[in-house]
């Protein structure tokens, strides 16, 4: 026989306690431990030992990926989606996941594949208008279901190829007293749809909720049991979305695929280098940076504001940019580049709400910096990478032949680079620079002020 036993869960950790605490010991939030009940077999029976098995004698079966249909989804997926994985994608409401992944699912029914779609939010009419505006989604079956027992049925009846939970929130196990989208309500659906989609061989895309901070909402546990975690950034009065891995069992976790909403739904941009590493001539204050996302190079456009402050603390605002890694920029700067900014705000912002994460960007955010604290613009067709120290000197960047032939591609005529960096091409020509001094004189032009006195 069975005895319910009370725990109380935090909402926003995942941790249980026995009684009921103003602050989680977990996360030390005030006010989020929520009552549970939860049944417990005080008579377990007789246990059977499992044999276990030697690794080298587990054969393992080519296993061929499925193609989404959406080669930007597909470049951060590792190549498309793995028969039996579970994905989770997060993101902020209304930044397109849904129609992402009902364009993907259109595709995988148009090749021959059962795509089927469980929807918790929309009603199935309300699915139907956005495939009408999408097109090309006729082929998908539908469930509009929130009971977690019936959508697991589903699964093993059905066993289609792909499957999508949009989302996973709005599932509820009736044997759970807690309400829809509870962490516990959240770890049982995760667990069970886990169990039914390697027993059924179902690729699995659950939509997740995010919080006010970004993080996929719900217990910690959730981006554990799954095979990849997926965020798709972006603001909705922007055009266009990143998606990027923030955990893949399958493939790297550096891809980045770029996406721009249209009347017609979400279309892949294949080059976006084009559309992010533009820039006007002669303008103060803007730089290109050739960045590494994954596999992919990418040219971005760098903008900096230098103003005069009379606040005791001049501010550090950063849009794209890691905050302490622009401070530290700044730092640096005026100790071994001669760039005063003890005395002035230092905003900087990447051009089309891409966020860049990797070191290599630090030359061309010290150049965008200094042509706006000088007043004097970066060269023209100029680019710059590479690793800013606190020493002042320049550390090699990853990978520099792909980010030489993006430029190269691209028209760029001249790129500064650290020291060390060779190219088997002549074009572009590498402007080599060992300190961060010798970079700005290099790459900076002449002040406006100065050329029109003359």
């Amino acid at each position: 026989m069975s005895k319910v036993v009370v725990q109380f869960t935090c909402n926003e950790c995942g941790a249980t306690s026995g009684r009921w605490l103003g602050r989680c010991p977990g996360c030390a939030a005030f006010g989020t431990l929520v009552e549970e009940l939860h049944g417990r077999e005080s008579d377990r029976g007789v246990v059977r030992a499992a044999a276990p098995t030697r690794l080298g004698d587990v054969r393992v079966d080519a296993t061929e990926r499925l193609s989404t249909g959406v080669a930007e989804l597909d470049r951060v997926l590792g190549g498309g989606l793995v028969p039996a994985s579970l994905v989770l994608l997060g993101g902020e409401p209304g930044v397109g996941k849904s129609t992402l992944l009902l364009t993907a699912l259109g595709s995988v029914a148009r090749n021959g594949r059962r795509a089927l779609l469980v929807t918790g939010e929309e009603s199935v009419a309300q699915v139907r208008l956005r495939a009408d505006r999408l097109g090309g989604a006729d082929d998908v079956t539908i469930l509009a279901e929130t009971e977690l027992d019936t959508v697991c049925a589903t699964l093993e009846r059905e066993t289609p190829d792909v499957c999508v939970v949009d989302s996973v929130q709005t599932l509820h196990a009736s044997e759970l007293g807690s309400a829809p989208g509870s962490v516990a309500q959240v770890r049982e659906a995760a667990s069970r749809l886990l169990r039914v989609a390697k027993a059924s061989n179902v690729a699995t895309i659950l939509v997740g909720h995010v919080t006010k901070d970004g993080a996929v909402a719900g217990p910690r546990v959730l981006e554990h049991l799954v095979d990849c975690v997926l965020q798709f950034e972006g603001d909705r009065y922007n055009a266009h979305r990143i998606l990027r891995a923030a955990k893949n069992r399958f493939g790297s976790t550096n891809e980045l695929g770029v996406f721009e909403m249209t009347a017609a739904g979400l279309i892949g941009v294949p080059d976006p280098s084009t559309l992010f590493g533009r820039t006007e001539a002669g303008e103060v204050g803007a730089a290109v940076a050739v960045t590494l996302e994954g596999t992919r190079p990418l040219l971005l456009e760098i903008q900096a504001l230098v103003s005069r402050t009379d606040l005791a603390m001049p501010r550090r605002v950063g849009t794209g940019v890691d905050p302490k890694r622009l401070a530290m920029i700044v730092a640096v700067l005026g100790r071994h580049g001669g760039v005063s900014l003890g005395a002035a705000d230092v905003f900087v912002n990447v051009a089309g709400g891409v966020r860049i994460d990797e070191p290599g960007a630090d030359l061309a955010v010290a150049l965008a910096i200094a042509s706006a604290a000088r007043g004097a613009p970066v060269g023209e067709g100029l680019a710059a990478f590479g690793e800013l120290g606190l020493t002042g000197r320049l550390r090699a960047a990853a990978q520099a032949e792909r980010r030489l032939e993006e430029c190269r591609r691209l028209g760029i005529a001249r790129v500064v680079a650290p020291g060390a960096t060779t190219s088997s091409s002549d074009r572009p020509r590498i402007v080599p620079a060992a300190t961060i001094r010798e970079a700005l004189r290099t790459a900076l032009e002449q002040p406006r002020e100065e050329v029109e006195a003359a």
